[in-house]
């Protein structure tokens, strides 16, 4: 691996990106109608085929902002996985990609009712569960400022798990290590509690919602939450609607969650990372950095699908986000479904 960073260190500075992030990003299928109901329901709807995965998502809205973005991962030899390819090319995100013939690109779907949306995942054995500690070494090639990945990373499977310890503890100098904790239920068993924790602790800036912080490790306010991820230079807790805060040593910013009426909440969380990822990269005040994350994800909670249309994600500067740097933290929705 270090020969690989060496290499790397003396290429030309066109080749550096300003983040890279790491993580499986699926084919996804949005019912149209979206409200499907009774046993026949689909027999009358088209299934409109986007894509959706945590750290693409952040890698996205970075894009969209100017920033120049990886997305490191692996997809099947399938009509899926050139989709989610060529969706991310377009976006101007710059895919680093193993295309793996034996194992399929991951699929899932979307279910919404008057209960919410239900997300059902078909991704067991996918080309992104072979994700090993090895894939690191093209990670660093790209010698990004930031490299950011999340806990699903971790529990795709035991060698995903692997290369999220790799990046939290192999970074070369310099590299600024971002991990969203994503606590799933439906993919995260008990033991994941520590495994989590131990992540979250090695980063530089972390992300975790209190109702994930309360269901893994049993904190039930921000500042139990915030004592627990120690390590971290700054850690940002999401409290849902009531906004979010963010801890750097001994002091503490807070922003509220934006008011808008919720299409639905999914993808919403990736949006506010990246907002905050984004004044991080510019160097703008911590409460600004928050300031531009809820805005982002106030965009995502007014449409269905995890992306926006680019209208509604023109950047604002970072630094001129409204409102005062004040020593209390804001936060944005929480959005993570059971999966």
């Amino acid at each position: 691996m270090s020969s690989e960073h060496g290499r790397a260190a003396a290429s030309a500075s066109a080749s550096a990106v300003d983040a890279a992030c790491v993580g499986e990003t699926m084919a996804l299928l949005l019912p149209d109608p979206a409200d499907l109901r009774g046993p026949a329901a689909l027999g009358g709807a088209t299934l409109r085929l986007d894509i959706g995965g945590a750290e693409s998502n952040v890698a996205v809205y970075l894009a969209r902002t100017g920033h120049r973005v990886a997305w490191h991962s692996a997809v099947g030899d399938d009509a899926f996985g050139r989709h989610v390819v060529g969706r991310l090319t377009a976006e101007g995100v710059h895919c680093v990609v193993r295309t793996d013939p034996e194992r399929p690109t991951g699929l899932y779907a979307k279910e919404s009712g008057p209960e919410g949306t239900r997300v059902r995942y078909y991704r067991r054995g996918s080309a992104a569960s072979a994700l090993n500690r090895r894939d690191a070494a093209r990670i660093w090639a790209d010698r990004p400022r930031l490299v950011h990945t999340t806990g699903i990373t971790a529990a795709i499977s035991d060698t995903g798990r692997g290369l999220v310890e790799e990046l939290l503890t192999g970074a070369p100098p310099g590299t600024l290590r971002s991990f969203d904790v994503n606590h799933r239920p439906a993919l995260h068993g008990a033991s994941d509690a520590e495994v989590l924790l131990s992540a979250a602790r090695r980063a530089d800036v972390v992300f975790c919602g209190l109702d994930e912080a309360r269901a893994l490790w049993g904190a039930t306010t921000v500042e139990e939450a915030r004592a627990l991820l120690s390590g971290p230079e700054l850690v940002v807790i999401k409290q849902g609607p009531q906004g979010a805060t963010a801890f750097r040593g001994d002091r503490r910013w807070y922003r509220p969650a934006p008011e808008v009426d919720v299409v639905e909440p999914v993808g919403a969380g990736d949006a506010f990372a990246a907002g905050v990822l984004r004044g991080l990269l510019s160097k703008a005040p911590i409460g600004n950095c928050l300031t531009e994350g809820a805005r982002l994800a106030g965009t995502v909670l007014r449409v269905r699908g995890d992306i926006p249309p680019r209208a509604g994600t023109e950047p604002e500067r970072p630094g001129a986000a409204p409102g005062r740097e004040r020593c209390e933290t804001t936060g944005v929705r929480s959005a993570h479904p059971d999966d």
